[in-house]
């Protein structure tokens, strides 16, 4: 097996509402990610289209998009592992390249939320849990993440205050990103006033300001072998290692609610595949679809023992003069959450980085970068790990 890069990035601007099409948002990152490799889109060899498919008004949109850009008669199809769809095509694409089966794979990730609305938006969303035992007693994604920042504040002490400063980081870099959905800086003083949107009650303790919303947007990664990838010339960015676990879909079965079992378990897959540890990680992207996600992933993940993934924000570590720097693009906090486009987003910021073209949010010569991606609520989970 030879080493698999990612030789091409690309993404849609996320919006609250896409007038286009699928087809025309997805084809947005596609050509993006296709110059950006310097290929032409008869050297994909094959497509993996990635999207949680209950928003989607298209059904099998896998080969409705690889029609429209000019894929077929190669092979196509759909991944899905909701949230993380676009991180676990990455994974699957990586597999058939190691494997020969293909010398260059595009990964298109996409979702265009506002097909539905809000009220089906968030039914769509209660039955990603257990549709017998527990989505009928009304249970959204605000509300089970509220359990976890819940029982995080029970046993470890965090404050509210504490969650407020993720979101204020994560407005901090969202103003210098002009793909992202949220341009506006937040303080920790719109948590305390009431006459603020940020403050509003969603799920106690979780305000306004603590949940990322829904977007439309679409994201496309390249990859290809190794040979390809240096024929290139480009900077490509190696895929170092993967890890993924799945978890019970009953909050019942879950081991713990002070962070998520899938993150650790992938965590530890990817750091042992890699041969690197939480501590060679010099920039990282987190799964912050809620502020206590983020808290999560830093402990989860081994940036800060259990309980002190507070610290961390208090010192600005995570900032991106800090030692490690997470979400310095602003997270799906400031970027919106287009659930199939998500991953792919994701790892564009970590390959972009680590190429040195993050412009006003780059950081200092970074040469390991590490992409956190859950699917549902801690039901699916992804890491991978890049290097220059």
């Amino acid at each position: 097996m030879g080493r698999v890069a990612i030789v091409g990035v690309g993404q849609s601007r996320f919006v609250r509402r896409h007038e286009g099409s699928i087809r025309e948002m997805a084809f947005e990152s596609f050509r993006e990610a296709l110059e950006d490799a310097g290929l032409a889109g008869k050297d994909i060899e094959a497509s993996l289209v990635c999207s949680a498919p209950e928003y989607d008004k298209q059904r099998s949109p896998a080969g409705v998009l690889a029609e429209h850009l000019d894929l077929i008669p190669r092979p196509t199809c759909c991944v899905e592992s909701l949230c993380s769809s676009s991180s676990m095509g990455l994974r699957l694409a990586y597999a058939l390249v190691a494997a020969g089966l293909h010398r260059s794979v595009a990964v298109i990730g996409f979702q265009k939320m506002s097909e539905i609305s809000s009220t089906e938006s968030q039914e769509r969303m209660g039955r990603g849990a257990d549709i017998q035992w527990e989505s009928p007693f009304g249970t959204m994604m605000p509300a089970y993440y509220a359990m976890y920042a819940r029982a995080h504040m029970d046993r470890y002490g965090t404050r509210l205050d504490d969650l407020a400063r993720v979101r204020v980081k994560a407005a901090t870099y969202g103003q210098l990103n002009d793909r992202a959905v949220y341009r506006k800086p937040v303080s920790m003083e719109m948590f305390d006033d009431p006459d603020s949107r940020m403050s509003g009650k969603v799920a106690s303790p979780l305000r306004v300001g603590d949940c990322c919303a829904n977007a439309d947007g679409s994201s496309c990664l390249i990859v290809a072998e190794e040979e390809l990838a240096r024929a290139l010339g480009g900077k490509p960015v190696w895929i170092l290692g993967l890890g993924a676990a799945s978890s019970s879909v009953n909050m019942t079965g879950r081991e713990c609610l002070t962070g998520l079992t899938v993150t650790r378990r992938a965590a530890e897959e990817a750091y042992a595949a890699s041969g690197l540890t939480a501590k060679d990680i010099d920039v990282a992207e987190v799964h912050d679809c809620f502020t206590i996600a983020e808290l999560m992933a830093y402990e989860d993940l081994g940036f800060a023992e259990p309980g002190q993934g507070r610290e961390l924000l208090e010192s600005k570590e995570t900032y991106r003069e800090g030692s490690i720097p997470v979400n310095v693009d602003g997270g799906l906090l400031s970027k919106g959450h287009p659930i199939g486009a998500t991953g792919g987003s994701q790892i564009r910021a970590i390959v972009l980085q680590l190429r040195g073209e993050a412009g006003q949010m780059q950081v200092a010569d970074p040469e390991i970068g590490l992409v956190h991606n859950i699917g549902g609520v801690g039901l699916y989970g992804n890491v991978t790990i890049l290097g220059r």
